[in-house]
């Protein structure tokens, strides 16, 4: 009877076992912050809220593989706590950019400094 029970329990919870995702890796979060980052950067710049402040920022691209994407950043992140002055540094996209790209900074720096490998170091590639 027993036996009976863990094999009932087995076969019910092996399909939410495996049916479950795998967490992410640090490498896989940083990869897709970069991406959301990048896209979302575009978009604020581009919206007619923000366009106005936002015309003198450069493109963003954060490419987690190139060794000058921290120093990119960095700047940039500097840059957008610089917008206090303007308007549209009080909207909610631009607070989010500013913070989200914070924290994937910390989250590089930090939490994933041995799983990322930079494979090259090209600066003008992230212009």
């Amino acid at each position: 009877m027993a036996f009976s029970v863990h094999i009932l329990l087995a076969m019910t919870l092996a399909p939410l076992v495996l049916g479950y995702p795998n967490p992410p890796t640090c490498y896989t979060k940083v990869l897709q912050m970069a991406r959301e980052i990048t896209q979302r950067a575009a978009e604020i710049k581009n919206a007619p809220e923000t366009s106005r402040c936002m015309s003198h920022m450069p493109d963003l691209y954060i490419d987690v593989h190139n060794g000058c994407v921290m120093s990119k950043m960095r700047s940039y992140i500097s840059m957008v706590e610089g917008l206090r002055e303007r308007r549209c540094a009080y909207t909610r996209e631009v607070r989010w950019l500013g913070v989200t790209t914070r924290q994937l900074y910390m989250i590089m720096s930090q939490r994933c400094h041995g799983d990322l490998v930079f494979t090259m170091e090209n600066c003008a590639a992230l212009e």
